[in-house]
């Protein structure tokens, strides 16, 4: 399970707008040097992210809840929006190939079959979105702000 925390923004009749940005661990491990999300998140701006889920229990402004979606979901959608196009400009390239073509249209071919492989990762991926494999879920929810208060008598 992937799981990632984020701060409610608004709850209404069992619908809750959810915003998560960037890990904020991210950075902290001895891999910087190394790690592509570590280059990339200093390249970029810092982009916080917008989510809607189902849940019948009342939150609140502010509060935190942590979110989590499964693996195999998350690796199927990957593997969707990055090889369904990289297949469809091979495919047609070839295909284009095949039948002649110099390699001027060959190329044409191969961009528009890409476009193609695009155009069929959104329609799948909308026939998924109403799959609920592929729906994130409320793990844990975590105090309201201003609930918790502690006393230190001295």
């Amino acid at each position: 399970m992937i799981k990632e925390w984020a701060t409610v923004i608004r709850w209404h009749q069992g619908r809750a707008l959810l915003r998560y940005g960037s890990s904020s661990g991210c950075g902290s491990c001895n891999a910087r040097g190394s790690c592509g999300s570590y280059a990339l998140s200093k390249i970029g701006p810092n982009t916080e992210h917008q989510l809607e889920v189902e849940i019948e229990q009342p939150l609140v402004v502010g509060q935190k809840v942590e979110v989590g979606i499964p693996e195999g979901s998350l690796l199927r959608s990957a593997m969707l929006v990055y090889l369904t196009p990289l297949i469809g400009l091979f495919l047609v390239a070839i295909l284009a190939q095949l039948a002649g073509f110099e390699q001027t249209w060959v190329a044409i071919s191969g961009v528009l079959g890409g476009l193609l492989g695009f155009f069929l990762a959104r329609k799948i991926a909308s026939y998924w979105g109403d799959e609920t494999a592929f729906q994130p879920v409320i793990l844990q929810i975590a105090l309201p702000p201003g609930e918790l208060s502690v006393q230190v008598n001295c």
